[in-house]
């Protein structure tokens, strides 16, 4: 079973804050992590290898600071690591990114002499949680794809069954390998790593992908990379402006509380 999980480094969200003068963030000082979905995803990852034996690799679109992840997915079980790097990538909106990571899944491919049989992605990355790159990663893959997943349930005969989270419960899908599987959070954390293997992941040589080495093995268009072939852009970030003003409406029963709001909002001369 070859297994590969895409990983990003964001900013830690919790300490992220805005300047109010300029609406743009203040990104000094703040600690860098492992999208806690993409965590979700590796130890997913992680627990189908035990189940059905096979590699596990990880790859990371990002500056080289984003080494620091990949090592720390490899100190908790991932066999090797790719990090995607280069000036040509800087820039680029949710459709160029997951154009970049197929075709570095492709790269990967062929430098393994073996294809993929699930990759496996966070659902979105809480830094800009549109929730679009596994899609669309599939999409670009020609892959089957499930997404909100929440365990595998089975893996056997070149199909993988899936419980995927739905706003009524869960599902149960099966798709035919190779496959994308964007997952949600998870009843599991991601795993703890040992000293020796925490040891060897720092030791590790993580080869990197760069735009030239795609270009010249005709495995990219760096036409539809970074800002040039990104066809959404960010105007503006800013707080949102939250006001203090609450009433709660609460009658007798549901449909008295009903009838009471829609009347406070008929008369509401801001709507």
């Amino acid at each position: 079973m070859n297994i590969a999980v895409c990983v990003k480094q964001v900013p830690d969200t919790t300490q992220v804050k805005i300047d109010p003068v300029t609406n743009t963030l203040i990104r000094e000082g703040i600690p860098s992590i492992l999208n806690p979905f993409d965590g979700f995803a590796l130890e997913m990852a992680l627990r189908m290898k035990e189940q059905s034996g096979g590699t596990v690799t990880v790859i990371s679109m990002g500056p080289a600071q984003a080494e620091a992840v990949l090592r720390e997915s490899m100190a908790v079980g991932a066999d090797d690591a790719y990090l995607v790097s280069g000036r040509a990538f800087g820039g680029s909106d949710t459709l160029a990114t997951s154009y970049i990571l197929s075709c570095a899944v492709k790269s990967v491919e062929e430098k393994r002499g073996a294809k993929f049989d699930v990759v496996f992605c966070g659902k979105q990355a809480i830094d800009g949680d549109t929730g679009q790159v596994g899609p669309e990663m599939a999409e670009h893959l020609d892959y089957a794809q499930i997404t909100y997943a929440t365990e595998v349930l089975s893996c056997a005969d070149g199909k993988v069954q899936i419980r995927k989270e739905t706003a009524d419960g869960y599902d149960v899908l099966e798709a035919v390998m190779p496959v994308v599987v964007s997952v949600t959070k998870t009843p599991f954390e991601l795993r703890f790593p040992t000293v020796k293997k925490r040891l060897a992941a720092n030791r590790a040589q993580i080869p990197v992908i760069t735009p030239e080495d795609m270009e010249a093995k005709s495995q990219i268009d760096l036409a539809c990379c970074g800002l040039k072939g990104s066809p959404t852009k960010v105007k503006k970030s800013f707080t949102p402006v939250r006001s203090k003003v609450c009433n709660i409406v609460e009658e007798d029963s549901p449909s008295a509380s009903a009838v009471k709001l829609i009347a406070v909002l008929s008369n509401d001369k801001k709507i």
